[in-house]
């Protein structure tokens, strides 16, 4: 166990960073990263925001942003309050996008190797009936080569931000959760999402293929669907 608020004073203090320069990077306003500092949690607007700032706080200090999490909630969440969240996985963004990138590849070596067994048996069996064969291995090809669409691509394009992605509504559950950094997007889909975020001048979404530009540097909720989306 360790002082929360302590801890990152010192850090800062080390590197002789002003709240005002704290402030223009993390995006997160100066009297939230005093309260931080001096562990006056009630004084940010909910625990989600409270964990979203101190993982971002503590990040941006050099430190371990999810350690800071674990212990707040291990210090000031009950194990049976509805806000609890289970640690995420630590991999960074870049190995979860590896790990789409090999599954992506995986389908689509699959799917081809399908097509090639259908293409082949069709092939075989239109030496004895040439007609009718080749209507079911049209028809093969044709459901292997459907391929779901996403509903929404969550996007970085401005800098960090923390988000808390909710699918169907605020008491839904949370399919996502962390800071994104420039550069680094999120797929999900689904009929509709909530999610709060920390900056939402740093991010951007895309419904259905049409991109929506957030705008604002204080923190807000935003709720999506698949024709329209609005902000708290």
């Amino acid at each position: 166990m360790f002082e929360i608020g302590k801890s990152l004073r010192e850090a800062r203090a080390r590197r002789s960073i002003e709240f005002a320069q704290a402030e223009q990077v993390t995006k997160i306003r100066g009297k939230y990263l005093r309260a931080l500092e001096d562990e006056q949690f009630d004084v940010l607007p909910s625990q989600t925001y409270v964990k979203g700032f101190l993982r971002t706080y503590a990040d941006y200090l050099g430190l371990d942003g999810q350690l800071y999490v674990d212990e707040y909630n291990s210090r000031f969440i009950a194990v049976d309050d509805p806000d609890f969240r289970p640690r995420r996985s630590a991999a960074r963004p870049q190995d979860r996008n590896r790990r789409l990138e090999t599954n992506v590849v995986l389908i689509a070596l699959a799917a081809i190797a399908i097509v090639t067994i259908v293409v082949i048996t069709a092939w075989n069996s239109s030496s004895n009936s040439p007609k009718a064969p080749a209507k079911k291995a049209q028809v093969a090809v044709t459901k292997t080569a459907k391929v779901p669409v996403p509903t929404l691509l969550f996007s970085a394009v401005g800098g960090s931000s923390y988000a808390a992605i909710h699918r169907g509504g605020p008491a839904g559950p949370i399919i996502f959760e962390g800071t994104l950094t420039r550069g680094h997007s999120e797929r999900f889909t689904g009929k509709s999402f909530w999610f709060t975020v920390s900056t939402p001048g740093n991010l951007q979404i895309k419904v259905r293929g049409k991109t929506i530009q957030l705008d604002g540097s204080k923190p807000s909720n935003i709720t999506v669907t698949p024709t329209t989306w609005h902000a708290d």
